[in-house]
């Protein structure tokens, strides 16, 4: 049983997509994603500069296409996965995986949420808050916010790594909370707004009209959304689930777990992060920011 993994907009780098670029089936698809995006991120990806890369506009794009090359050399060899789930803006390459959209579909709607969340007021920040269990970060949460500066926990990434997201100045009453409460290490994150928090609510209306509108199949696969952590074939738990998750959290640890009866795990696109956060919950995943992890898997066995 092959599990697929794909990785969201914090992994974006300058020189991601390398080998991708370089391999005929990868190739096609970033060059295809070039032609439907507004602005090309073949060359951003490549050269640059980081600022413009990890700006959302950009790096949401970006992540997709090397996501959907990376999958599009697996499924050239014959790889196929048994169940699928994405991080945060990943779970749009994910639905693709699962058949539920096709690249191009995936590419545009990817654009749009890009889109829509860059154009909100820049009003909000995030922070990782590593060392913590979830339950300790969440009273913490509850204590740094005010009225009119709300802060939830927007992303629960692995039993001890939480990621706060809201109101600036929440966020950094937040820090300062965490670590007089003996968090290990406590990182701004380099972002345009508080993502998966309520102050994304201005885009959720655009969001869910666009999501709505994209023409979508049922599911080969099961797919386990961000919003439920519960692995799903049912195509309107899974629109509902998308479409909530904008500004609700993502629940990626328990999502892990849902993966726990998975033999094989593979982190599809030019990342380590999940296979890192999955190596928390004492889980092997092999990454395609290893071209070698690619001849590693194995084709599965001709019908008898």
């Amino acid at each position: 049983m092959i599990g697929f993994v794909f990785p969201g907009q914090g992994t974006a780098r300058v020189g991601m997509g390398g080998w991708l670029r370089r391999d005929p089936a990868g190739a096609a698809v970033i060059a295809r994603a070039d032609e439907l995006l507004p602005e090309p991120v073949s060359e951003l990806c490549a050269r640059g500069p980081l600022d413009k890369l990890v700006n959302t506009l950009h790096a949401q794009p970006a992540v997709t296409a090397c996501n959907l090359a990376a999958l599009a050399v697996l499924r050239e060899r014959g790889v196929e996965p048994d169940v699928v789930a994405g991080h945060s803006v990943g779970e749009v390459s994910a639905l693709c995986a699962a058949g539920v959209l096709d690249v191009d579909t995936a590419v545009r709607l990817v654009a749009t949420r890009s889109r829509l969340m860059a154009d909100l007021p820049d009003t909000g920040g995030m922070s990782a808050v590593m060392g913590l269990p979830p339950d300790r970060v969440e009273e913490l949460v509850a204590e740094a916010a005010r009225p009119g500066e709300p802060l939830v926990v927007g992303l629960e990434n692995a039993p001890d790594h939480a990621v706060v997201s809201g109101a600036t100045a929440a966020v950094a009453r937040l820090a300062e909370l965490a670590a007089a409460a003996g968090a290990r290490k406590v990182v701004p994150l380099k972002v345009s707004n508080a993502f998966h928090s309520p102050l994304m609510a201005g885009a959720l209306d655009g969001w869910a009209e666009a999501v709505r509108a994209t023409p979508m199949s049922p599911p080969r696969v099961p797919v386990v959304p961000n919003a439920t952590a519960e692995p799903t074939t049912d195509l309107p738990t899974i629109v509902d689930a998308l479409i909530a998750q904008l500004t609700a959290r993502v629940r990626w640890t328990a999502t892990m777990h849902a993966l726990a009866d998975v033999e094989t795990l593979v982190e599809v696109g030019d990342s380590k992060v999940l296979t890192g956060l999955l190596r928390a919950v004492d889980r092997r995943c092999a990454s395609l920011a290893d071209p070698a992890a690619v001849r590693r898997l194995r084709r599965p066995e001709p019908a008898a």
